[in-house]
């Protein structure tokens, strides 16, 4: 019995450890040059000439840590955009200086990536829509930024859930912030048991099989995000997946107003607290 004991023990120490890493790492990816506390700005382009620079005068509109007031223009048609950068104005994409460049979107992989001084910026595509996305690595997010706020770990968040897949993964209509909606997949639908009651949820293919929540509980009122939180589970097997609760998080909308966060859809709320993973990030 001793043994046993122990044996637990260790098991319920083990996982308290990696919990508290996986929250530990979180909060690096957040703080790095390039996390979610860097990003400064969201600017759509509309067709023909965009100008960039720091002021309000400008489409695109830079940090006051760009002091040389025009930086250049973005010309978009049909979309595709090509950058022209201001003489005298230093600029780089992959540690290169360039004067005109082509910038590829975020929707073909690795955008072309623009770097002056502390800010980045880069071409994005949401829908119909192209924007540009800036960070900033010295944005006063970033460096004012004290850290993540958790609920107690408790294993009991812990769950397995059943997969009832669907005989092809189902496209479904995702809301998201912009007021539009996402097109994704969805293998099938999650039911669990937590803390004795049935519920279920409906997953979206990450692509490799990863399976990504958007779910919204009670404690959104309370203490937790009010738009509500993510959570990701590894790929099923033998039709279960794991559902850590204690590694449900905020979305990047909670740190900075310009992300494109997709929003839970109404079969995603779930009628209990759910009392574990983050909680509100304190601006």
């Amino acid at each position: 019995m001793l043994l046993g004991f122990l044996t637990a023990a260790q098991a319920q120490t083990d996982y308290v450890k990696a919990i508290e890493k996986w929250r530990s790492d979180k909060e690096s990816d957040l703080k790095k040059e390039t996390g979610w506390l860097t990003v400064a700005g969201l600017f759509w382009l509309k067709d023909g000439v965009n100008t960039v620079g720091a002021g309000p005068d400008f489409d695109v509109r830079l940090t006051d840590n760009f002091k040389q007031g025009k930086f250049g223009e973005i010309e978009f048609r049909n979309g595709v955009g090509t950058l022209k950068v201001e003489s005298g104005v230093e600029a780089q994409s992959d540690g290169k200086d360039i004067s005109t460049i082509d910038l590829v979107p975020d929707e073909k992989g690795k955008p072309t990536q623009i770097r002056t001084g502390s800010q980045t910026f880069f071409l994005i595509r949401r829908d119909d829509r192209f924007g540009i996305r800036l960070k900033d690595s010295n944005s006063k997010a970033r460096l004012a930024f004290t850290g993540l706020h958790w609920f107690p770990i408790d294993e009991s968040y812990k769950v397995t859930a059943r997969l009832d897949a669907f005989p092809e993964p189902k496209e479904v209509m995702i809301p998201n912030v912009l007021g539009g909606s996402f097109k994704m997949k969805s293998p099938g639908i999650l039911k669990f048991a937590l803390h004795g009651k049935e519920y279920s949820l409906q997953p979206v293919d990450e692509g490799d099989g990863t399976l990504f929540i958007i779910f919204r509980d009670g404690s959104n009122l309370t203490e937790t995000y009010l738009a509500g939180r993510f959570l990701y589970a590894d790929k099923p097997v033998n039709g279960e997946a794991v559902l850590d609760f204690n590694k449900a998080q905020n979305p990047p909308c909670a740190f900075t107003p310009f992300a494109t966060c997709p929003l839970p859809p109404p079969q995603n709320t779930l009628d209990v607290e759910i009392k574990a993973g983050e909680k509100r990030f304190d601006h």
